[in-house]
């Protein structure tokens, strides 16, 4: 886990969850972004991505240790005293939702870009009833993702980038598939469970990793208080690194800013 102090007085903390295959390093961007806007941000690498060693590289025994990890970082920004805000991306969007179904947490707002709550192409059938059966007799055995640089984004210096990044992961296990695809079930079947919270969810319209008419269904379903609903249409899976970035950020600042003035904070 990693800490980043604002420039000048903080406003409030985001904690920011980055989604499969990634890591904390590929949101330099986004971090600074916040840090020049006034917010402390908290940010680490998810089990088996990124830095970590708790587990091997594209592997967990279990979807709690997601969750389990963002209730830490999320707890580490309680250390500040300010406002909290919860950031995630896809496989993180999807833990963070879990764990707010799952638990009720100080936090004034949270945003999720393009969560995993469905996906685009799912492996054939066959391929699927023989994972159920790996799942139990060989669970670390890996396999492709299947997922492209060119799938995340259009952005062509973010491709460059990742081309060459040693961290990024290709290869995920059984048991990681598997507790994907009942973690996406249960953030439904859980639906009416999800702490009322103001929520941002924030779609890419040409979206090839997640299924967004999923992310619709699993959104007009959570019963909240408040929410809104945001797709930029020409964007791809990573809407915070797509050519449109400023003007995605500005909306989820937007989001924060009134949130926090509907608090009594000064923005």
């Amino acid at each position: 886990m990693w800490k980043w102090e604002a420039e000048g007085e903080a406003k409030a903390v985001i904690v920011i969850v980055h989604g499969a295959m990634e890591h904390h390093r590929r949101y330099g961007w986004l971090i600074e972004m916040f840090r020049l806007s006034g917010f402390h941000v908290v940010m680490g690498d998810l089990p088996g991505q990124g830095m970590t060693t708790r587990s091997s590289r594209g592997h967990i025994d279990s979807f709690s240790e997601y969750t389990i990890e963002i209730k830490d970082w999320i707890q580490a920004a309680y250390q500040f005293d300010l406002p909290v805000f919860l950031v995630a991306h896809s496989l993180g969007g999807l833990a963070s939702i879990r764990l707010l179904q799952q638990e009720k947490l100080k936090i004034a707002g949270v945003i999720l870009s393009s969560p995993c709550l469905g996906l685009k192409k799912y492996p054939p059938k066959l391929l699927s009833a023989i994972s159920i059966l790996l799942n139990k007799v060989a669970p670390r055995l890996r396999m492709n993702t299947g997922l492209t640089i060119d799938m995340a984004t259009r952005n062509a210096e973010i491709r460059e980038i990742d081309s060459n990044d040693t961290l990024y992961i290709t290869k995920v296990s059984v048991r990681w598939y598997r507790e994907l695809i009942i973690s996406m079930a249960a953030a439904f079947a859980n639906a009416n469970k999800m702490q009322d919270l103001p929520l941002l969810v924030m779609q890419g319209g040409d979206d090839s990793v997640v299924d967004k008419k999923m992310v619709k269904n699993w959104f007009n379903m959570v019963p909240l208080s408040e929410k809104r609903y945001k797709e930029w249409p020409q964007c791809y899976h990573e809407i915070f690194n797509e050519p449109e970035r400023d003007e995605v950020f500005d909306y989820a600042l937007d989001f924060i800013r009134s949130q926090l003035k509907s608090i009594g904070y000064i923005v």
